[in-house]
């Protein structure tokens, strides 16, 4: 069978698949894709994050999981792992399974040089669909940078049309606010730790 013929499969066979596999593995049209582990700099800026969220929401209907969490945009199909979720309220499984959740309200990716183009593009393009979302945050593994994209208004205006407002945070002493959680995190919290690489010599 040439690879033209490869035969897609279904998510039912992805998720039996899946539910054994040693390696978390994305799925998109009937393809699997496997996702490799992360940098020593990019799991501690990960659960850096999940902590410094998660100390901030103790008490509230919101809880936060990391990327051994699915999760399903049901618009596209897409199944995947983000670094960091949070959500409210009563969890959304897909069929009543608490394997794949549904209804993420902030989704948070840590950028790698293999997938930050990815990461900004595609992938955000999905998340987007994602009906309950309300931010998206893109932190950079190699220097103090956090940039949270946030839906604005509603989804019941013209069918396609969704805006998101940027806003980016880049020093140490700076704060990143989450308006969908009502809480501000310091960028030292989230690259507490991390050591950046060496600045280019000056030419």
């Amino acid at each position: 069978m040439s690879a033209a013929e490869k035969r897609r499969l279904t998510a039912a066979e992805y998720l039996a698949i899946e539910a054994t596999a040693e390696i978390r593995h994305e799925f998109l049209d009937g393809e699997m894709f496997a996702m490799s582990g992360g940098s020593l700099w990019h799991n501690l800026i990960k659960d850096n994050l999940a902590r410094a969220v998660g100390n901030r929401l103790a008490g509230s209907a919101c809880r936060v999981v990391t990327s051994d969490q699915r999760l399903k945009v049901d618009a596209t199909g897409l199944y995947t792992y983000p670094d960091v979720l949070v959500f409210c309220g009563q969890p959304v499984m897909e069929d009543g399974v608490h394997h794949t959740l549904t209804n993420a309200i902030l989704v948070a990716e840590v950028l790698s040089d293999s997938t930050e183009k990815y990461d900004r593009g595609i992938k955000a393009g999905h998340y987007r669909r994602l009906d309950a979302l309300q931010e998206y945050l893109l932190v950079t593994q190699d220097r103090f940078s956090v940039e949270v994209f946030q839906r604005q208004g509603d989804r019941s205006g013209t069918a396609g049309s969704d805006a998101w407002l940027l806003s980016a945070a880049a020093e140490r002493e700076a704060e990143v606010r989450l308006a969908s959680l009502g809480i501000t995190v310091p960028l030292a919290e989230i690259y507490a730790g991390v050591e950046f690489p060496p600045e280019p010599p000056a030419r």
